[in-house]
């Protein structure tokens, strides 16, 4: 149950109430504003925490690639996905240093995005991972709607 707590906190809650909180405090574009939220806790620390549990061996992926023991090569495979996560999610951290949303968000977005798409079809999913697919499509189409925005305001100018 804790797994979908913070999964949905983390792309769906707290980007929301963020973005709300900072639309009415300071006001703002709202999808840069909507959008450095979804980077920072859809990218940032989703990714971070993600990474840090494949990083200690802890996280699920192991089990999600059919090893329920799993070899020297799986547990390697998980810990470097690991690393790429910790990299990305400190990445999508950035996200609140004015102009850092793009590229904060866009290796992490895109990477959700397509990691969300290659796992739509996978037959047998659980519930996490059903959680996580959608998850992850939720946050990378944003990001991608935020870098169109972006780029066609960089474009008017």
């Amino acid at each position: 149950m804790g797994y979908f707590i913070v999964v949905i906190g983390q792309t769906v809650v707290l980007p929301v109430v963020s973005g709300i909180i900072e639309l009415v405090a300071v006001g703002g574009d709202p999808v840069l504003v909507f959008g450095k939220w979804w980077v920072f806790w859809g990218v940032g620390t989703r990714l971070l925490s993600a990474g840090i549990a494949q990083v200690s061996g802890k996280g699920a992926t192991a089990a999600i690639l059919g090893a329920a023991a799993p070899s020297v090569q799986v547990a390697q495979l998980a810990r470097e996905l690991g690393t790429a996560n910790i990299g990305m999610g400190l990445a999508g951290l950035l996200a609140l240093v004015p102009g850092w949303v793009l590229p904060a968000g866009l290796a992490g977005g895109i990477f959700l995005l397509l990691a969300g798409i290659l796992h739509v079809t996978k037959k047998g999913k659980n519930a996490q991972e059903m959680l996580a697919t959608w998850t992850d499509l939720v946050v990378g189409v944003v990001v991608v709607v935020v870098a169109v925005d972006l780029l066609v305001h960089a474009l008017e100018t």
